[in-house]
């Protein structure tokens, strides 16, 4: 039987859809679950929650629990491992993140995957990812990782680039961005056919259609009317000027440009419809949902679980019975996309089966949706340098060619914002020189 360990399992929620899916599967029937993460209280709920959902599902799968400290045993032996750690946290982490660069006056959205947050959200996480990875190689030498972790891009390229250890980054967009852009423009979104591929969070929608018919001259013509153009303002207008549609929401995408947040111009804020500060807002709202959450989710009743969409159990299924299954995966670009950098982490179509997993070639992206990951990837690739080298100046320099922190900060204001977030994350890094 495969044993799965899910590091991070103190998020129960997402522990319960991943390993409520595995669950449903029969080839995983009798299975060994480890979890593992630092907070005990967490741990011990999700726990309770894991074993309840065996009980009723009648999975017949075995369950341990183990704090980060005993990682080496929990991952011993492991065929699967699912990454979904959040170093710091939202306090006191996350909270820095956002409230430090306002003093220097820049505001961010989502702040997980690119801008000033998603740079030091990737410095406090690659070192911890990459110790787990060390103690794979060692314990688990045959695992297969499968990384939710964001910033998606940073992680799974410094965990391929750094280790030994069978690796690919998964993410919700790639999955949701057709249907959702056909509901949005409220068109037919049953037998959809679509070619994505280009960068976590900026995959480009290259091809669409539907029963054989090409969806997006549609598709452009009604993302410009008045009656849609507000429901997803800023992918619209990047679709205008770009000519494809991108996978990740407006939220996010407003900080991988340099186009829309601006403090000096504020009706900017107001045009594209930019909900600042939108992360903090979603947090502070499942922390106050989490009491009546967790009554439920660790009680005596029993747990139902109805398989969802996320593509890990389908992964460890395909692997475990040949499959074969066909999801966006984040891998190494080894010619994938040739004119994304070489080594970068792109995005791209992926076939589970027996052999693991293996990406597929998607071609040349149109020159002008390729230069613009290639200003997300110029942050990525310095990031991940910073964490392999532990040089300071490779954290200012991912910083100077952030879009959106460039479009905002000189540079002196930039390097000193740097300086106070390696300060005031100081227990959460490791040291900088």
């Amino acid at each position: 039987m495969a044993k799965i360990c899910f590091i991070g399992a103190g998020s129960t929620v997402f522990a319960k859809n991943v390993l409520g899916d595995c669950m449903h599967v029969a080839a995983l029937r009798g299975s060994h679950i480890a979890l593992i993460d630092v907070d005990p209280v967490r741990l011990a709920d999700s726990g309770v929650m894991v074993n309840n959902l065996n009980r009723t599902l009648g999975a017949g799968m075995t369950v341990e629990a183990f704090l980060a400290a005993d990682a080496g045993k929990a991952l011993a032996g492991a065929d699967y491992a699912v990454n979904a750690i959040q170093v710091g946290g939202y306090r006191p982490c996350t909270v820095t993140d956002f409230e430090m660069p306002k003093k220097y006056g820049l505001r961010q959205t989502i702040g997980d995957t690119l801008g000033i947050g998603g740079i030091f959200r990737g410095l406090r996480t690659i070192p911890v990812l990459l110790n787990y990875c060390r103690i794979m190689e060692q314990a688990a030498p045959n695992v297969l990782l499968l990384n939710y972790t964001n910033p998606m891009a940073m992680l799974t390229g410094a965990v391929l680039r750094a280790t030994g250890v069978r690796t690919v980054g998964l993410c919700h967009s790639v999955q949701a961005c057709a249907p959702c852009l056909c509901a949005e423009l409220e068109l037919p979104s049953d037998n959809l056919r679509c070619k994505i591929a280009g960068i976590n969070h900026q995959g480009w929608l290259l091809e669409i259609s539907r029963n054989g018919e090409d969806l997006y001259p549609e598709i452009r013509r009604r993302a410009q009317l008045p009656e849609y153009v507000a429901r997803d303002t800023v992918r619209f207008e990047l679709m205008k000027r770009f000519g494809y549609y991108v996978t990740e929401s407006s939220e996010h995408s407003a900080e991988y440009a340099p186009w829309f947040i601006k403090s000096r111009t504020p009706e900017l804020i107001e045009q594209f419809h930019i909900p600042l500060d939108e992360y903090p807002r979603r947090c502070e709202e499942q922390i106050r949902g989490w009491a009546a959450m967790r009554a439920e989710l660790t009680g005596d009743s029993p747990l139902t679980h109805a398989r969802t969409g996320e593509y890990a159990s389908y992964i460890i299924d395909a692997v475990e019975t040949g499959g074969p299954y066909t999801f966006g995966g984040n891998v190494l670009n080894t010619g994938l996309i040739p004119n994304l950098p070489h080594r970068a982490c792109v995005e791209v179509t992926c076939v589970a089966d027996r052999n693991g997993v293996t990406p597929t070639h998607a071609g040349e992206l149109p020159p002008q949706c390729a230069a613009l990951n290639r200003t997300n990837i110029n942050v990525q690739e310095l990031v991940i340098e910073a964490a392999l080298t532990g040089r300071r100046d490779h954290i200012y320099q991912a910083a100077l060619l952030d879009p959106h922190t460039a479009a905002e900060l000189t540079i002196d204001e930039t390097v000193s914002l740097c300086d106070d977030l390696i300060e005031a994350h100081s227990g959460w890094l490791p040291e900088y020189r």
